[in-house]
C-alpha cells in the first residue's frame, strides 16, 4: 500500500506564493508519473501539472509561467511552486501518483492524496 500526503496549502494574498509538497510512503513500490489536480467549489476537477520519473513536465495553460512542478525521486516527493497567485487559483489541490507496487504481485495503479486547500484573497 502507498500513501500520499500533501502539505503546504494555506491562505495567501493575491500575487503571493505557496509551495505544495506531496510525499509518498509505503514499501516495495516505484513511482512513474506524478501530478497535481485542483478542484474549486462548483467547478470540475482540472489537471494542473504533471512530471514524469525522468523529470519531463507538462502544465495546464492557465498556470504556465507561474507554477513549477518538480520531484525528488530519492525522497519520493513532488513539489508545486506556485507564484503570482490569484483568487482564481483558490481550490483544493490534490496530488496523484502512477505507482507500480511489487508485492504480493506486481500491479500498477494510481494513488491519490487527501488534498490541501489553497485560498488566495484579493
Amino acid at each position: 500500500q502507498v500513501q500520499l500526503v500533501e502539505s503546504g496549502g494555506g491562505l495567501v494574498q493575491a500575487g503571493g506564493s505557496l509551495k505544495l509538497s506531496c510525499a509518498a510512503s509505503g514499501s516495495s513500490f516505484t513511482i512513474y508519473a506524478m501530478g497535481w489536480y485542483r478542484q474549486a467549489p462548483g467547478k470540475q476537477r482540472e489537471l494542473v501539472a504533471t512530471v514524469t520519473s525522468g523529470g519531463s513536465t507538462n502544465y495546464a495553460e492557465f498556470v504556465k509561467g507561474r507554477f513549477t512542478i518538480s520531484r525528488d525521486n530519492a525522497k519520493d516527493t513532488m513539489y508545486l511552486q506556485m507564484n503570482s497567485l490569484g483568487p482564481e487559483d483558490t481550490a483544493v489541490y490534490v496530488c496523484y501518483a502512477d505507482v507500480g507496487v511489487f508485492t504480493p504481485i506486481y500491479r500498477r495503479t494510481n494513488y491519490w492524496g487527501q488534498g490541501t486547500q489553497v485560498t488566495v484573497s484579493s
